[in-house]
């Protein structure tokens, strides 16, 4: 075998020239088996480190519409084989060499019965003309930017070089798209041309052609083009009684390449499902909770709306990537945390939902991780037998989600067919269990095959939840645990009850009222479930309707199933026309949810039961003014966030920072030694290309500060996005900085 590999990227892990014969013919200690203990040891940071070993990256991070990213490293790997020589033959390989500046190692792998060998050589890669152009990683629409190109004189004959710029109508050039470069002797000299992103989105490129006389090189560069702003949505209403027709106009909302469209029809009162899941599949933050609550609805969409074959694949991979993800969380005992690394914090609320999910895909036939199962179970049922019910008079919030948190458990172990009777007995004679817990429980009872206890325990029991919502413990809400009473009368066949509380539900998710990721994905889920169980076979209660849009032809649809969904395929930000005609026995209920992200975000500031600063600092801690700073400088931008003392402790919060495209993060999680960044730790950080996201609690009166360090690498004008700060589990507790416009000048 033959293989030729970029230097540089052996040098990452230190690869060397695989060598077969010391691999087989090495020496061996009969029965000694060797194991290491590095997960234990890294697990063991405290203190400053902890909860700050996430790796960074865009891995999780998917582009603005949702398309492929731009791919900026592509490394030389070249493999050839295995290729077969005779005795005494020899052989020449041939190839072209991708565009590469550097130095290349080949390495030649051979056996034959026995017998093993290998060689290597490093080769660089030069010829007499090349180029090297570089960009920022992303950029956003409208901004501008200088790109600088190097072009190298490699022989004494080279003394004139064209170098010529090419970019696809994501970019477009100020001035001429040519220059020419003299050079006088061997070396290197630099050329820059101005460009301009264009008011769209997606993965920009650029090719360089340096020529002189027949000599010729080429550089490629692709960026993404992204939006940092939030997507907006507008939505349209209406209800077509039968033989009906009913025309809306509408506008595409947002940028070109982020608008959607799409109509949802249904036979019940809208779910706004199309919105309801865009929500949950594009939170940006990744937590156990919010992993989970992406994908779970996703595992029963085919019971709400009919799925095509690219949407019926898009959910398995989304299903088998949230599968692998939550693999992450768990730790040796088998809980699982709230963040990927915190090996000794556990959330209970999180090992249950998680478990549960994963319990439910397994039932649908996805493969789960090998072992996830048994130590989960394991987990699960030691903390089911030690739990205690808290009794603390002046926090009735967690006492209710304790409760809760353990009838759920015992739920989630009956469900994999592990049931804790001796747990779910001692509970239930518990004499002051709410509402909530003794839904879940009875469920539990019933699943383990209890029924009779399971009726005991509801009988004459309201359905009712007093309102509230949690920010953290269960991060819940009397909705979530409303979803979770109709799951429990759908799995113990109690119809009647169960359609009250679906209509309930229904009005809920319906509205424009915001709801947690939490409590929209169980309200999808649970909703799912009953109209799942529910005979549909009723010619009556068929969706029966004809719908022509501007970018699509008319189609006939009959349906069986309560929802569907129809894509107005918009592609440009052309306004168009929506007619449905009724054609069934009962009215139809209508939405045309239309969405996208805007060119610039909201240039305000604002602050709702929360304070929010920003200070950008030199070096010494000196203020100086973003929106113009000299290139190559470092700089702090230092954000304090502040409880204003007039409600109880904030849990979950979480700090969103984008950065202009032209400023580059620089990572000290793991050199933390200046001075000046003794301030606050967050519990978790999630460093990407373009932005920092941080998450931590914040009591009642205090003060925490968060600080990254920035360098203004690229000359230009770029737009910095608003900073803005959360409680990830309660819309009224907010703060946000306006956005503007800064300069990175030489």
């Amino acid at each position: 075998t033959l293989a030729m590999v970029d230097e540089g990227l052996l040098d990452l892990t230190r690869f060397k020239t695989p060598d077969a014969w010391r691999k087989f013919y090495a020496r061996e200690a009969l029965g000694v088996k060797t194991w290491d203990m590095y997960k234990y040891v890294l697990g063991a940071y405290t203190g400053e480190i902890a909860g700050l070993l996430a790796v960074g990256g865009d891995e999780e991070l998917a582009s603005s519409d949702g398309g492929k990213k731009a791919n900026r490293f592509k490394p030389v790997v070249k493999f050839f084989g295995p290729i077969v020589l005779e005795a005494g033959e020899e052989t020449m390989h041939t190839f072209k060499m991708p565009n590469y500046v550097g130095s290349v190692k080949t390495m030649l792998v051979a056996g034959y019965e026995g017998a093993y060998g290998k060689v290597s050589k490093a080769t660089p890669v030069k010829k007499p003309v090349m180029v090297l152009a570089t960009l920022p990683r992303v950029v956003g629409p409208t901004e501008k930017v200088k790109l600088p190109i190097t072009v190298f004189s490699m022989d004494e004959s080279i003394k004139n070089v064209s170098v010529e710029v090419q970019t696809n109508d994501l970019l477009s050039l100020q001035g001429s798209n040519k220059q020419t470069i003299n050079f006088s002797e061997m070396g290197d000299k630099m050329a820059y041309f101005d460009l301009v992103v264009s008011e769209k989105i997606g993965i920009a490129t650029v090719k360089v052609i340096a020529k002189s006389g027949k000599n010729r090189a080429e550089y490629d560069v692709e960026l993404d083009v992204r939006l940092p702003n939030p997507r907006i949505t507008n939505v349209i209403d209406g209800i077509i009684v039968a033989g009906e027709t009913w025309t809306s106009d509408y506008t595409p909302v947002g940028v070109e390449g982020t608008n959607n469209g799409v109509v949802e029809v249904s036979s019940i009162p809208s779910l706004n499902l199309e919105k309801r899941l865009r929500y949950l599949i594009r939170y940006p933050h990744g937590c156990i909770e919010q992993t989970t609550s992406a994908v779970f609805p996703q595992l029963r969409l085919g019971s709400l709306t009919e799925l095509n074959t690219e949407q019926k694949r898009d959910i398995t991979n989304n299903i088998e990537a949230a599968i692998k993800k939550i693999n992450t969380f768990q730790n040796t005992n088998g809980g699982l945390s709230y963040w990927p690394g915190e090996t000794n914090n556990y959330s209970d609320w999180g090992t249950n939902y998680a478990g549960h999910f994963m319990i439910e895909a397994k039932a649908k036939g996805y493969n789960l991780p090998v072992g996830f199962l048994k130590k989960w179970t394991r987990y699960q049922k030691q903390r089911a037998n030690e739990w205690e019910a808290i009794i603390t008079q002046n926090n009735r919030s967690y006492y209710r989600s304790n409760q809760l948190i353990q009838a759920y458990r015992l739920y989630t172990l009956a469900l994999a067919g592990k049931p804790a009777l001796g747990a779910m007995n001692r509970m239930r004679e518990m004499t002051n269990l709410t509402v909530a817990s003794k839904w879940r429980l009875a469920a539990a009872y019933h699943l383990a095959g209890r029924e009779n206890v399971a009726d005991k325990l509801i009988k004459n029991l309201s359905t009712s939840i007093t309102p509230y919502r949690e920010m953290s413990y269960s991060y819940g809400s009397n909705v979530r645990d409303q979803a979770m009473v109709l799951e429990a009368l759908v799995q113990m066949d109690k119809k009647v009850l169960a359609k009250k509380v679906f209509d309930e539900l229904v009005d809920h998710i319906g509205s424009s009222s915001w709801y947690s990721t939490q409590t929209t994905s169980y309200a999808l889920l649970a909703i799912s479930k009953f109209l799942g169980d529910e005979d549909v076979s009723d010619s009556d209660n068929k969706l029966k309707f004809e719908i022509t849009s501007t970018n699509t032809s008319k189609l006939k649809v009959t349906s069986e199933l309560p929802i569907s969904r129809q894509d107005l395929k918009i592609t440009k930000s052309n306004a168009g026309k929506v007619t449905i005609t009724n054609n069934g026995a009962k009215p139809i209920f209508v939405k045309i949810q239309l969405d996208g992200i805007p060119v610039t975000g909201d240039n305000t500031d604002a602050s709702n039961d929360l304070r929010l600063n920003i200070a950008y600092l030199d070096m010494e801690g000196n203020m100086i003014d973003p929106t113009r700073i000299y290139q190559g400088t470092d700089f702090i931008a230092q954000v304090t966030v502040e409880h204003p003392g007039i409600r109880s402790n904030y849990k979950e919060m979480s700090l969103t920072q984008i950065f202009p495209s032209g400023w580059e993060i620089r990572n000290l999680r793991m050199d933390q030694t200046s001075a000046v960044f003794e301030v606050d730790k967050p519990r978790y950080q999630d460093i990407r290309d373009d932005r920092v996201l941080s998450y931590f609690d914040l009591n009642t009166g205090e003060k925490k500060t968060f600080t990254v360090l920035l360098n203004a690498a690229y000359l230009g004008k770029f737009y910095l996005p608003t900073v803005y700060s959360e409680a990830m589990y309660d819309n009224e507790i907010n703060a946000h900085k306006a956005g503007k416009w800064v300069e990175v000048i030489e």
